[in-house]
């Protein structure tokens, strides 16, 4: 694994099978999980809970815009299995602005970390539109965008799943 392309593979978690990009959604996951846990999720901290995953979503996007061409390269195809840092990005768009009521008991965090989980998951998959279309970009940007789509797309269903269902 070339040390140049670290941030792209999520550190190495693109090189992980199978299912890389769900390996490279996991650690956003545990970041948002950890915060909660130390006392810093959206009950508790809303801004440093959502600042914290926007700054995750902003450092893992600019690992793939700056490495996106060179990944391209070293594995010879247009969005390579294991650049997954647009995994990791997209997936923390799914877990910003989680209401306070998320964290009143372990069933319903729990829940709603896995939904945004499965959630992203389901729509990087299927790459709805306009994420299908716009993943033809060049680079980095072309690994990137249909993840932050697909981020938004999750984030809109884990919003209605969590204030529904969670009050």
């Amino acid at each position: 694994m070339s040390n140049k392309l670290l941030w792209i593979t999520s550190f190495g978690l693109g090189h992980m099978r199978p299912a890389s990009g769900t390996w490279g959604s996991m650690p956003t996951v545990v970041l948002a999980a950890a915060l909660i846990y130390l006392g810093f999720g959206p009950a508790h901290s809303p801004l440093i809970y959502n600042a914290a995953l926007i700054a995750w979503c902003v450092a893992f996007s600019l690992g793939c815009l700056v490495q996106g061409e060179a990944a391209e390269a070293k594995f010879g195809k247009k969005d390579p299995s294991q650049a997954v840092a647009d995994e990791t990005a997209g997936q923390a768009i799914a877990l910003l602005f989680l209401p306070a009521h998320v964290e009143v008991s372990l069933q319903s965090l729990a829940l709603t970390l896995g939904g945004a989980f499965i959630a992203f998951r389901i729509f990087d998959i299927l790459k709805l539109w306009p994420a299908r279309g716009l993943q033809k970009l060049p680079g980095g940007m072309g690994i990137l965008i249909d993840d932050l789509i697909a981020g938004v797309q999750a984030l809109l269903v884990v919003q209605l799943f969590a204030r529904i269902l969670f009050r």
